[in-house]
């Protein structure tokens, strides 16, 4: 299958569920590298409509760090490390973790 056969499923599958996030969320990463503008919206979408949504964080702080959104990932990691907390998801919580510590010495940033 297709690169845009994939897309063209997931499109599909959000007019079906348009509330399901997981659609939303596997076009975004589906299309992350063909369209970073529509990968973008989606992610922001799914960051502000389904904020609960922990499987979000992790890929968009990545996304966001890659176009140089150096404050937006960061915000992301931290709101996803919150996540991970409150919903006591101890495994995500580890990830989320590890990569904030390496984005922050990637970035020479400092945890606030």
């Amino acid at each position: 299958m297709s690169n845009l056969d994939r897309v063209a499923i997931l499109r599909e599958y959000i007019k079906e569920e348009p509330n399901n996030p997981f659609n939303y969320y596997a076009l975004a990463l589906e299309i992350s590298s063909l369209d970073k503008v529509e990968s973008g919206k989606l992610f922001d979408f799914l960051l502000e409509n389904h904020p609960n949504y922990l499987p979000v964080y992790f890929p968009s702080a990545h996304f966001f760090f890659e176009l140089d959104q150096i404050e937006k990932a960061k915000s992301i990691f931290q709101k996803g490390i919150q996540l991970a907390l409150e919903l006591k998801e101890e495994k995500t919580l580890k990830e989320l973790r590890n990569a904030f510590q390496n984005f922050l010495f990637e970035t020479d940033l400092e945890e606030d």
